[in-house]
């Protein structure tokens, strides 16, 4: 069978690495090829070369019987190839049949004037909407009320709309329940069904042999190999992938026994005004590491937005070493002690304009500023020398640390926010889905190092949809539902069952 695409050696510098370094690769009709790799691979730089954002500086590309050295964005969109990034590209204040149909709108006469042909568009989107299990929303829903997976089964939507022949998926279970990704299963499956190729890109290898055909594994821009997933194992996988086997991902077991100091944080019945939680209460030792689970919508997100000062509260107390705190906005929250790793970094946990250096650098800056900042002056050496010792530490990998943090993959794109609020000080750090989109390897060294920042003395939060991980990292683990604390446990007590029974508002 004929690819409907290939990439023949491939390679891509950057100042001071290569990025990718002779590449092959393909995509066959019918089939799902998995694409996978630790966070700075090279994932992203391949699929960048496919959509036309680089420029390959050796190599070809081939489709059907043209050959070109380079694609650009609208040849590859005219080829058929559509990228469904992680950070989801869908317009929020736009409704949906815009975003399917944005900048390529469809017209008619009317009076001798082109019109948009909103009866057109409103059919075909109401067509498409069926297709990907969308069909109780109106097209002109706005896509700020969908929910992500609702975001993401619109750009798939796109991508049927201009008859895509390569779909590449960029993690895009790393947001949803388990339901929702059966769905996308099924969408993708039917995608097969016609022909298409999708790309597959996920960290989840439990996924992988239930979705993939074909995997191309990565390793610091070279190729490891393609395979037939039914050929590999995981442990397989990741060895590949990481180039050494990985052992204990998860640092804390049941048979450890942390020492945990005097009550550091207090949580005393805390509402939001706009009361996605509800008389919140609870309290975090030294040394321990406290998990909450729940379902998406159960509060866990919004209560840490409000004790960090993102949401305001209606009511409750927040206290630190017992005192009583007052924080109406983040800055307040760092000038506390409290730091928080949100759960969608790219837009809220660094400056993409920002160096790696600076965005380090910044909570530190404004904490110890004079005036809350208002002079707005820099310390250039001293943020160097601040910067450099966290990438020493917790090993980001960047080309230097003028790089952009926006250049950098996911995995490092996290360690520069955790870098940011060690070199703060902070007394208590929110991590909020932590390791959502970061490999296997990247997260056994962010787990040592928030073991490690418990194990100081510091004050350590996971929010986690992934019970696994809750249960393989966290000392005890409330879980909430509808804004509500409905359980707590001993991580010793818990099991998955406890969790999804509590996280349904049943008591385990």
């Amino acid at each position: 069978m004929e690819p409907i695409i290939q990439m023949k050696n491939i390679t891509k510098r950057f100042p001071g690495v290569v990025a990718l370094n002779n590449i092959n690769f393909d995509v066959q009709p019918g089939e799902v090829h998995v694409l996978l790799g630790e966070n700075g691979a090279g994932k992203s730089t391949l699929m960048k070369v496919l959509s036309g954002a680089y420029t390959p500086d050796e190599g070809t590309i081939v489709i059907g019987d043209q050959e070109y050295k380079k694609l650009t964005p609208r040849l590859s969109a005219e080829y058929g190839i559509s990228i469904i990034y992680q950070e989801l590209s869908a317009v929020n204040w736009l409704d949906i049949r815009e975003n399917i149909f944005m900048g390529r709108l469809p017209s008619k006469k009317a009076a001798n004037i082109s019109v948009v042909d909103y009866a057109q568009i409103n059919a075909r989107t109401a067509e498409l909407l069926e297709r990907v299990n969308l069909g109780g929303r109106k097209p002109t829903t706005s896509v700020g009320d969908l929910s992500i997976s609702e975001k993401q089964m619109v750009e798939i939507a796109k991508a049927i709309a201009f008859d895509a022949k390569i779909i590449v998926m960029d993690e895009p279970t790393s947001s949803l329940t388990e339901d929702e990704v059966k769905k996308l299963f099924v969408i993708i499956r039917q995608l097969k069904s016609e022909g298409r190729g999708v790309v597959f890109i996920s960290h989840k290898l439990s996924e992988i042999a239930e979705i993939g055909d074909r995997i191309t594994i990565m390793k610091d821009g070279s190729q490891m190999g393609t395979f037939q997933v039914a050929e590999l194992t995981t442990d397989d996988m990741i060895r590949m992938m990481v180039g050494r086997e990985i052992k204990g991902t998860y640092q804390h077991t049941p048979e450890e026994h942390h020492q945990f100091g005097d009550v550091l944080f207090e949580c005393r019945h805390l509402t939001r005004k706009d009361n996605r939680a509800k008389d919140v209460t609870f309290q975090l030792r030294r040394g321990e590491i406290l998990g909450f689970s729940g379902l998406v919508g159960a509060g866990r997100s919004e209560t840490m937005c409000a004790i960090y000062g993102a949401a305001p509260k209606a009511s409750g107390e927040i206290l630190m070493e017992g005192k009583r705190l007052r924080i109406r906005n983040p800055y307040e929250a760092l000038r506390h002690g409290i730091g928080m790793l949100t759960e969608n970094r790219r837009e809220t946990g660094f400056f993409p304009n920002f160096s790696n250096q600076r965005n380090i650098a910044i909570a530190y800056q404004l904490k110890h500023s004079l005036l809350d900042g208002i002079w707005g002056l820099t310390n250039e050496a001293g943020e160097k020398k601040i910067a450099e010792r966290q990438r020493a530490d917790i090993q980001i990998k960047c080309a230097s640390l003028q790089q952009l943090t926006s250049q950098l993959s996911g995995g490092n794109q996290q360690k520069v926010i955790l870098g940011k609020w060690m070199a703060a000080g902070v007394k208590l750090l929110i991590f909020d889905e932590p390791t959502k989109g970061i490999d296997v390897g990247t997260k056994s060294e962010i787990y040592k190092l928030m073991r490690g920042l418990a194990d100081q003395g510091v004050g350590v939060i996971v929010v986690s949809s992934e019970m696994p991980e809750l249960l393989g990292l966290c000392d005890r683990i409330i879980v909430m539902a509808e804004g509500r604390i409905t359980a707590e446990y001993d991580v010793t007590s818990a099991t998955e069952e406890k969790l999804a029974k509590a996280a349904t508002g049943e008591i385990a």
